[in-house]
């Protein structure tokens, strides 16, 4: 059973509350964490080898960076990350003695542009946001870094519905209640960081990590509210001349524990 995690409030201030348990805990976990993340998962494998040649795109939250090698045609990712230790990482991920380019900041920031990526993808970050009007301003984020006219999106999130062969250990009956909402859940996930102690024997270390494990449909709900704040259109580019720009939703679903949703950015 994973350990009893106390409970908190995220209440008063939501930034600090995500420091503590989630900025400082990837600082401390990096390298162990980034040797259990290697294996790209298909739908975003597939995505991103689909990309038009020379694209330009953004891995908002990009981590270790296992992503950043993958886009083909001459396409370049750029990684955005608050974790500076998995950035020196995220620098060098992939072979061939590569350098990525990586920049440090918030996903909450808007340091870029607007329109300046053709494309983004957003991996298992939202999730760690304490409210839900900054996991929404995440995704209006994405929405204003992405070309209007063509721009793509890929978002994924940890799911309150795990599968069986999932390894991650979920302690509801621990969860911390943020919002009053019958939708997603808040919860601690413990990461057990094994370190060599002063009598040279395994000493454990456990670090609790802050998520919101969304429920099904409440992702869709989310970018539907983000993009109508922006006063985008939901649904394909239509006949209706009086509608100037929207955002297609092209797939939506479940893989693997995790809920997913693709977009794409249009202009009349």
């Amino acid at each position: 059973m994973p350990p009893a995690v106390k409970k908190t409030s995220v209440s008063e201030d939501p930034q600090v509350y995500e420091n503590l348990h989630v900025h400082e805990v990837y600082e401390k976990i990096a390298v162990h964490f980034s040797a259990t993340r290697y294996k790209p998962w298909p739908i975003i494998a597939q995505f991103l080898s689909g990309l038009p040649e020379g694209w330009i795109g953004l891995d908002s939250g990009t981590g270790n960076g296992k992503y950043l090698p993958l886009p083909e045609n001459n396409s370049v990712l750029v990684g955005l990350d608050r974790s500076f230790n998995l950035l020196k990482i995220a620098r060098h991920a992939g072979s061939n003695n590569a350098v990525r380019e990586v920049v440090r900041g918030d996903v909450l920031d808007s340091p870029w542009r607007p329109g300046i990526f053709d494309y983004a993808i957003s991996i298992a970050t939202i999730h760690h946001l304490a409210t839900t009007q900054r996991r929404k301003l995440a995704v209006q984020r994405l929405l204003q870094a992405v070309s209007d006219s063509h721009g793509r999106i890929l978002i994924y999130v940890w799911a309150i519905e795990q599968d069986e062969l999932s390894k991650r250990e979920i302690p509801v009956e621990d969860s911390t209640v943020s919002e009053k909402t019958t939708m997603g859940q808040d919860v601690f996930v413990p990461w057990n960081l094994n370190r060599q102690s002063t009598r040279s024997d395994n000493e454990t270390q456990i670090f609790n990590r802050y998520y919101h494990m969304f429920a099904k449909g409440e992702l869709i709900a989310l970018v539907v509210e983000a993009a109508r704040e922006l006063g985008l259109h939901i649904g394909p580019r239509g006949r209706d001349q009086e509608i100037k720009q929207g955002v297609d939703i092209v797939q939506d679903g479940w893989e693997r524990s995790n809920y997913y949703i693709e977009l794409r950015r249009w202009k009349a």
